[in-house]
């Protein structure tokens, strides 16, 4: 389906420049009756080998494009002497998913670790101070320790 919008954009374009290309002929040709005679046969002559450049430009391309559409591979799978077997691109494919599950586990537990980190002190401050049996039991205790601890 890409190539399809990819060749009817590259079709477009080529009838787009095929336009330009007879509008500056036109144009040329219009004024071309008022030069002189050597400017004329110059121009010609430039012409000529404009159209010969073009042909075998055209020529050329169309020799290189079914080869370039043989590649299979990318210049990736080039570089480390893959033959762009299934199961490389498989692996290729999957391997930022594996990354990006590897990376929320380590951030989960690092929040795990920073709870009980936080807990840990809690737990400390509590131990380390000396209150009644009572004061644990208050509503305003857990508000105590938090003003504590800012």
């Amino acid at each position: 389906m890409n190539t399809s919008k990819h060749s009817q954009f590259a079709q477009e374009l080529d009838a787009r420049v095929a336009r330009f290309g007879l509008r500056v002929a036109a144009g040329l040709s219009e004024r071309n009756q008022a030069l002189p005679a050597d400017v004329s046969e110059r121009l010609r002559f430039a012409r000529e080998q404009a159209l010969l450049k073009a042909r075998s430009a055209r020529a050329a391309q169309t020799e290189l494009a079914p080869s370039t559409r043989v590649v299979r591979s990318g210049a990736t799978l080039a570089l480390f002497g893959g033959t762009g077997s299934p199961r490389w691109l498989k692996f290729a494919s999957l391997m930022p998913l594996c990354m990006l599950v590897l990376g929320l586990a380590l951030i989960q537990h690092g929040q795990f670790y920073e709870q009980i980190l936080a807990a840990a002190e809690v737990d400390t401050a509590l131990l380390a101070d000396n209150l009644p049996p009572s004061a644990y039991s208050d509503p305003g205790f857990s508000e105590f320790l938090s003003d504590e601890q800012d």
